[in-house]
């Protein structure tokens, strides 16, 4: 019973704001936060990728995309509710399937690597039959596109060592500290200054996991650092694209969807030797023993590893299509009440222990990050 009580207290930390973000005060306009970290490009120099290429190349301050207007009545919201119910479910499937794998077979490297390589069974058979355009890329088109797949690999493999490492719940509360990487690497890299009122959000969420990390019970620093690791390439990712592809167009064909799965491509191809290299084929053998130790048959480890990577691919691609069709404050609020039910589902299925201290510092830098979102997205107006 205390343990569900303090997962209500947890849940809490989101609920109120979800009225605001819903409330005729959110008004649709430029829809400044979607996928990868990029700044805004100034009105000036627009870049001349693709508007919903520019979607999946921001996050908590991305390329300006012009959001659909209010019209559409009762049947677009019903459809932008479904994308949003599909993106958490997906999303929460991930991590319980990923955690899981990672209970059984200690491989972070290869079951990462699985992962990256499932979401090419999905769009290569969908470019194959024409149901979708595949696009079409220079070779100068993937050198601009290498270092930006070399920081996507980073984020995907960084962040399934923390949940191997450690609780689910902590790397999302670690996680959540990733704007302050981005507005360190924006200053270093981009010279990039914010107001003092963005600057002061990032307090809480400094505060938030420090107390966070202080209490946790699960708490491991191979946790912190790979979930560190994953903040600072989904920071990097984001001024890499902002400096090599703001002003250019890359290939054709080249729309949100297409563009991650070309990072997916990519991203596979530099993690299989990265794999060989750290844990070799060790997995073979672990996954023969996990097998003959009866927790698993063949077909239930391999559909158990299957699920990760199709739950990891479709939640992103979702979305895209989730995050196209709303103004910002109601996508900062998305994003944090997304992070609240990842841990508070993952606490339940995993019956992980949280102590009272963890509960309040994961709830403040919960917070600080849907401060740092509203704060940013009010800079943009």
């Amino acid at each position: 019973m205390l343990a569900m009580k303090k997962v209500v207290l947890l849940a809490i930390a989101a609920s109120s704001a979800s009225a605001f973000a819903f409330s005729p005060r959110a008004s649709v306009g430029n829809s400044a936060a979607k996928t990868f970290n990029v700044p805004a490009v100034s009105k000036q120099f627009p870049a001349k990728t693709s508007p919903s290429t520019s979607m999946a190349l921001s996050s908590t301050g991305g390329a300006a995309a012009v959001a659909e207007g209010e019209s559409g009545g009762l049947a677009e919201t019903l459809k932008v509710g479904s994308y949003f119910a599909l993106w958490y479910l997906f999303n929460i499937g991930y991590n319980i399937y990923n955690k899981q794998a990672l209970n059984a077979l200690d491989f972070p490297w290869t079951i990462a690597t699985i992962q990256m390589a499932t979401g090419i069974l999905y769009f290569a058979p969908l470019w194959a039959l024409g149901l979708r355009k595949a696009p079409k890329l220079s070779a100068a088109d993937l050198k601009t596109l290498l270092p930006i797949a070399l920081c996507h690999t980073g984020v995907h493999v960084g962040a399934v060592i923390a949940l191997g490492a450690g609780a689910v719940s902590f790397a999302h509360i670690v996680k959540a500290s990733e704007p302050v990487v981005t507005c360190a690497a924006n200053a270093a890299l981009l010279g990039e200054v914010l107001p003092m009122k963005v600057y002061a959000t990032l307090l809480p969420i400094i505060g938030g996991v420090a107390i966070a990390s202080m209490k946790e019970l699960s708490f491991t620093f191979l946790a912190l650092a790979a979930a560190m690791l994953s903040n600072v390439s989904s920071s990097l990712r984001g001024v890499l694209s902002k400096k090599t592809m703001s002003g250019k167009k890359i290939g054709e064909n080249l729309d949100a969807q297409n563009l991650y799965a070309v990072l997916t491509a990519m991203s596979t191809l530099i993690l299989i030797p990265m794999m060989l290299a750290v844990e070799g084929t060790g997995f073979f053998p672990a996954f023969k023993a996990a097998v003959a130790a009866g927790s698993f048959t063949n077909k239930s480890l391999s559909t158990l590893l299957l699920l990760g990577g199709a739950t990891y691919y479709l939640y992103n691609e979702v979305a895209f299509l989730a995050l196209g069709k709303v103004n910002p404050v109601t996508h900062a609020v998305g994003n944090t009440i997304k992070r609240v039910v990842i841990i508070v589902a993952s606490v339940i299925a995993f019956k992980t222990p949280m102590s009272t201290g963890s509960i309040i510092g994961s709830s403040v830098a919960i917070f600080g990050t849907l401060l740092y979102s509203l704060a940013m997205n009010s800079v943009k107006k």
